[in-house]
C-alpha cells in the first residue's frame, strides 16, 4: 500500500515540476523479468538482443525506444539499474519495474527525475512480467513534452 502511495505521489511531484528534456536525455529502464522465459532468444542486457517474435512486450518496447529516441537499458537489478540511471548523459528515467524495486530505485535516484511505471505480475514476482507499453509511451511523453504540443 505504501508503495502505491508512494509512486504515485512520486509521479505526480515529476508531472508538477513540467521537466522538459530531449529524448536521447531520456533513459527507459527495463528489468528482465519483462522477457518471456519460454524464448529461446534471451534479452539480458539491451533490446537489440530482441527479435521481436511478439510473445512478450520487449518488442514493443523496443519499437518504443526506436521511435521516441530514447536511450533503453535492460537490468538484472537494482544495483545495475542504478549504475545506469547515475550515467552523467541521462537527465531523466521512466523506470518500468516492481513496486518494492521502484520506491528504492526513485529514493536512489533522487535528484534525477524518475517517472514510475509498475509492471504486472500475473505469474509471480521476477517471472515473465508484463507492461503495457501505453503507458510506457505516456510516461516518456511526459518528460519529453511529445504529443502535447510543447516542446
Amino acid at each position: 500500500m505504501f508503495s502505491k502511495w508512494f509512486i504515485n505521489l512520486n509521479n505526480r511531484v515529476v508531472r508538477w515540476r513540467r521537466i522538459r528534456v530531449c529524448p536521447q536525455d531520456v533513459l527507459l529502464l527495463l528489468p528482465h523479468c519483462l522477457h518471456k522465459q519460454t524464448c529461446p532468444q534471451n534479452v539480458l542486457h539491451s533490446l537489440d538482443e530482441c527479435r521481436r517474435c511478439g510473445q512478450c512486450s520487449v518488442g514493443a518496447l523496443a519499437g518504443i525506444r526506436d521511435d521516441l529516441g530514447v536511450v533503453a537499458c535492460v537490468a538484472g537489478g537494482g544495483r545495475q539499474a542504478l549504475a545506469y540511471v547515475l550515467r552523467p548523459e541521462v537527465k531523466a528515467v521512466v523506470a518500468v519495474a516492481c513496486e518494492k524495486e521502484l520506491v528504492q530505485g526513485i529514493r536512489a535516484a533522487f535528484p534525477k527525475p524518475v517517472v514510475a511505471v509498475p509492471n504486472m505480475t500475473p505469474e509471480g514476482s521476477c517471472r515473465n512480467t508484463v507492461v503495457d507499453p501505453a503507458v510506457v509511451v505516456k510516461a516518456i511523453e511526459s518528460l519529453t513534452g511529445a504529443g502535447s504540443g510543447r516542446p
